[in-house]
C-alpha cells in the first residue's frame, strides 16, 4: 500500500470515527528493512496496514500502538536489536521515547513515531434557535465534533455530551436518554427555577439526575447566545476528565487487551485475531513470526521455562 492510498484509507477512518495509529519510519540504521518516510496505520483491532519493517518489527510497532490507543498519547519508538544499543543516549521516559529491544532483528534500528489518531469528543445539540446554533458553531471552533441531533435518532456509544436547547420543546424524553445512557455531560439550557422543575419531574435516580447540568454552563454573566455558547463549553472542559475530552483514548473495550511473550525470542506480543500460535496440552503459545513458530513446533525442550 502506497502512502498515499494510507492518506486516503486514513480519511476514511477519520469520517468514520475509527480511532488508529500512524506510524512513520523516521529513522533506520542499517541494515533494515525499512527505511525513512515508509508508514503503516495500526487499527484498534491490531490490523496493520502499510509497511514499517519486517515482521517482528511490526509486531512490536502493533503492540506499541495499541498501547497508545488506550492511553491517547503519541510517542517515538525505538527498535533496537541489543541490550546495550538500547541503552545509548535514550532521554528521559518522559520526553515521549519509548526503546524496546526485540532480538529478531538483523542488526538495525528503527525509530517510528507513533501518532495517536483519535477521534474528536462527539457532541449532540438539540434545538434550533440561536443558543443551539452557537453551541454547534462554537463546538467545532474547540475540536469537537458537534452535530445537530435528530429526533429519534439512537445514541453512539462514543457520545460524550448531549446538550438540549429547544427552549421546552421534548426536552424531557432527551434528558432520560441520555441520562440512562450513561452520556458523561447532559446539559439542560433552561433557568435555575425551570431546570429545577424539568429534573424533578423526569422520575430519574438521584445518580442519573447528578448527569444532568441545569442551568447548562458556568456562570461568567452570559448574556448572548455566543457567550451562552462559550458558558457551556467552559463547564464542559473544566469537568474533564469526568466529562467530555476533545480527544479521548479508545475504551478499553475496543482495544484487545491481551498480552502474551514469545517463549523463543522473548519478545512481548498483543494478542489479536492474526498472533500466530500454537495450540498444546498446557495451553496456547503464542509468537512474533513464523521463524519462532517453526523453531519451538520444531523442538520446544529449549524454550521449556518460558
Amino acid at each position: 500500500m502506497t502512502n498515499t492510498e494510507l492518506l486516503t484509507l486514513a480519511d476514511v477512518l477519520r469520517h468514520g470515527r475509527t480511532p488508529f495509529v500512524l506510524a512513520t519510519v523516521v529513522r533506520a540504521e542499517r541494515p533494515t528493512s525499512a527505511k525513512p518516510g515508509d508508514s503503516a496505520l495500526v487499527l484498534p483491532d491490531g490490523t496493520v496496514e502499510g509497511f514499517v519493517g519486517g515482521t517482528c518489527a511490526e509486531t512490536t510497532v502493533r503492540l506499541q500502538s495499541l498501547r497508545v490507543l488506550k492511553t491517547g498519547e503519541s510517542l517515538l519508538l525505538r527498535i533496537t536489536p541489543t541490550e546495550e544499543s538500547a541503552g545509548q543516549g535514550a532521554p528521559e521516559p518522559d520526553e515521549g521515547l519509548v526503546t524496546v529491544t526485540n532480538p529478531c532483528l538483523s542488526g538495525g534500528t528503527l525509530d517510528i513515531f507513533l501518532e495517536a489518531n483519535l477521534p474528536p469528543a462527539l457532541a449532540y445539540v438539540h434545538g434550533h434557535a440561536p443558543i443551539a446554533r452557537a453551541l454547534l458553531d462554537i463546538g467545532r471552533v474547540l475540536g469537537f465534533d458537534a452535530r445537530p441531533a435528530s429526533p429519534g435518532e439512537p445514541l453512539p456509544v462514543d457520545l460524550d455530551v448531549v446538550v438540549v436547547a429547544t427552549h421546552g420543546r421534548d426536552e424531557e424524553p432527551v434528558l432520560i436518554e441520555a441520562a440512562r445512557a450513561g452520556v458523561p455531560y447532559i446539559g439542560l439550557v433552561a433557568s435555575r427555577r425551570r431546570g429545577t422543575a424539568v429534573l424533578a419531574g423526569l422520575g430519574l435516580t438521584e445518580q442519573e439526575r447528578a448527569r444532568i447540568h441545569t442551568p447548562a454552563g458556568l456562570d461568567i454573566g452570559a448574556r448572548t447566545p455566543t457567550e451562552v455558547a462559550l458558558s457551556v463549553y467552559a463547564e464542559i472542559i473544566a469537568l474533564r476528565p469526568q466529562a467530555a475530552r476533545t480527544a479521548r483514548p479508545v475504551a478499553e473495550a475496543a482495544v484487545p487487551r491481551a498480552e502474551g511473550v514469545d517463549p523463543v525470542c522473548g519478545m512481548t506480543l498483543a494478542v489479536t485475531p492474526t498472533t500466530l500460535f500454537l495450540d498444546r496440552a498446557d495451553g496456547r503459545v503464542y509468537f512474533c513470526g513464523p521463524g519462532c513458530r517453526h523453531a519451538f513446533a520444531d523442538d520446544p525442550s529449549p524454550y521449556a521455562h518460558a
